[in-house]
């Protein structure tokens, strides 16, 4: 009886704490249970203006495979299938510069914020670091077995990493062309490699459907994420937040670094997504194999809009598809590199409200986990 009347008071006092802290007792698997249910809310999105096109460049004979933007956001790179790249005035769109040293398709590309550097990757195996004073290459970084397919550098470090065809990132020291490390572990083609300044320092995507978080001192894997089902080709790292997304063929994910929690899915892009790019005002782009092309809200996953990349007049039909997106350093301007051997610049529509364009939300009560 005493213990009957010592456990009453007990849960009696819980209750009180709770209410207090404003929490209600939710029942979650018996009727006497204290343990509050989380029930997963979905999150109203913001809204976003409309994006629609605003200029095409032509210039490039080949698919437009990879951009970089300065830091400066002056200009623009571009690398394509005909081994060139082409260096343009990001506000008038015309050609500056053609560099050529490539003997096959350039498919990566990245610009120095702290050094008149330019580096480039390719499917000739090549990895090459251009003077942009001199407008020549003054090193070439060796290790890589087979065709480079991405490229990125450390925003602190001086430091670089290349991944491609032959299964490994590796890690190169800008200066001394030394491989710091090779990543080994995926089972295909590493897709894209993404740096960014904490640790997780090093981010991979593979064609064996996983993505790997390295720790960059040790070189090691700190671990290994598989919930994806498909090839992953595309990674973005959130400018602003320790987030980033993963594209698939059968969805993009969103990731909590350091651990690689899994957050959401963007769901219903269904296409082969070949690029991400995501801006400071939570906005990330999807551009897929097929040309489709899908803007969302980054905190809710909400898909804002729609559309098909439009074709220029002489491509073959098979000739819709975005390989390549960034998001200049403003975020007020989308650039895409296509099939149809041309570049174009995207704007958010300037007469949009959210009375012309409201959101067409209906929340979910149920996620798919994932």
């Amino acid at each position: 009886m005493l213990y009957r009347q010592e456990a009453a008071k007990t849960a009696h006092g819980v209750v009180a704490i709770r209410q207090k802290a404003g929490i209600n007792a939710t029942p979650f698997a018996t009727s006497g249970s204290l343990v509050r249910r989380q029930i997963p809310r979905a999150q109203r999105p913001d809204w976003h203006a409309p994006w629609k096109l605003m200029r095409v460049i032509s210039g490039h004979l080949g698919w437009v495979r990879s951009i970089a933007i300065e830091p400066g956001n002056k200009w623009f790179v571009t690398g394509a299938g005909d081994r060139t790249i082409k260096i343009w005035d990001l506000a008038s769109g015309t050609l500056k510069l053609t560099l050529t040293g490539h003997i096959s398709t350039v498919r990566g590309l990245a610009v120095s914020p702290r050094h008149p550097y330019l580096f480039s990757c390719g499917e000739d195996k090549m990895v090459k670091c251009w003077d942009l004073e001199q407008n020549k290459v003054i090193r070439h970084y060796h290790g890589h077995l087979s065709g480079v397919y991405s490229l990125s550098l450390h925003p602190t470090l001086d430091i670089l990493a290349t991944a491609g065809r032959d299964a490994t990132a590796r890690i190169w020291d800008m200066r001394t062309k030394q491989c710091i490390h090779v990543l080994s572990g995926h089972g295909s083609t590493v897709a894209d490699v993404k740096c960014q300044e904490a640790d997780p320092q090093i981010l991979t995507g593979s064609m064996d459907s996983t993505i790997r978080l390295w720790d960059l001192a040790a070189g090691k894997t700190m671990a290994t994420l598989t919930h994806h089902k498909k090839s992953v080709r595309a990674l973005a790292i959130h400018p602003t937040e320790f987030t980033f997304a993963s594209g698939s063929a059968d969805n993009i994910k969103q990731w909590k670094c350091p651990e690689g929690t899994f957050i959401q899915n963007f769901e219903n892009h269904r296409a082969i997504i070949n690029t991400l790019a995501v801006n400071v005002d939570n906005v990330l782009f999807s551009g897929a194999d097929n040309g489709s092309m899908a803007f969302w809200d980054w905190k809710s996953a909400y898909k804002f809009q729609s559309l098909e990349t439009t074709v220029q007049p002489g491509s073959l039909e098979s000739e819709a598809g975005i390989f390549a997106s960034a998001f200049d350093r403003t975020g007020l301007r989308l650039i895409t590199c296509e099939a149809d051997k041309t570049i174009k610049i995207w704007k958010e529509d300037p007469n949009a409200t959210p009375e012309t364009h409201p959101i067409d939300w209906k929340p979910t009560l149920i996620r798919t986990r994932y």
